[in-house]
């Protein structure tokens, strides 16, 4: 079962920094979904080890929904196994700590940053400027979510 305060605690420990159990891909095109990844995984989530699963073992065996930003949101909305993060798409008012948020840039066709909702302004009608992310790639503690310039966003509400 998925415990969001620990998913959280994970987050806040390593924001600023790499846990050396798994590989930084800041130079493989970005360490956002590695990031999540790992703090879904601390939060209870178990990994499925299958070709078309969740997992990380090392650099060289791990699975596309582990580091990728559209691979996770696919496997996450599509994952009908035991294993495995299992997400949907919900409405920014269906929020909680320890959900997802992803963002596809201004000059971007794809979506292409994956981050933690770390914390929550409680408002009766929740606006950009109410929901704070922790994230790699850039390092960001507790940021807010409307200081972002994007062309789409995405909110992924965790069920496991």
């Amino acid at each position: 079962m998925y415990n969001r305060d620990l998913a959280i605690e994970y987050a806040y420990h390593w924001w600023n920094s790499y846990n050396p159990k798994f590989y930084n891909f800041e130079n493989l095109g970005g360490d956002c979904t590695n990031f999540v990844s790992q703090c879904l995984w601390y939060g209870g989530i178990d990994m499925l080890y299958t070709p078309l699963g969740w997992y990380y073992s090392n650099l060289n065996n791990r699975s596309p929904s582990w580091t990728g930003v559209d691979e996770f949101f696919n496997f996450a909305t599509n994952n009908n196994d035991l294993y495995g993060v299992k997400a949907k798409v919900c409405y920014i008012d269906d929020l909680q700590i320890g959900d997802i948020v992803q963002m596809m840039q201004n000059n971007e066709n794809d979506y292409h940053h994956t981050m933690l909702v770390t914390k929550l302004i409680q408002n009766k009608y929740r606006t950009l400027d109410d929901i704070l992310i922790t994230a790699h790639t850039y390092n960001v503690k507790d940021k807010i979510l409307s200081s972002y310039n994007f062309k789409k966003i995405r909110f992924l509400k965790i069920l496991n």
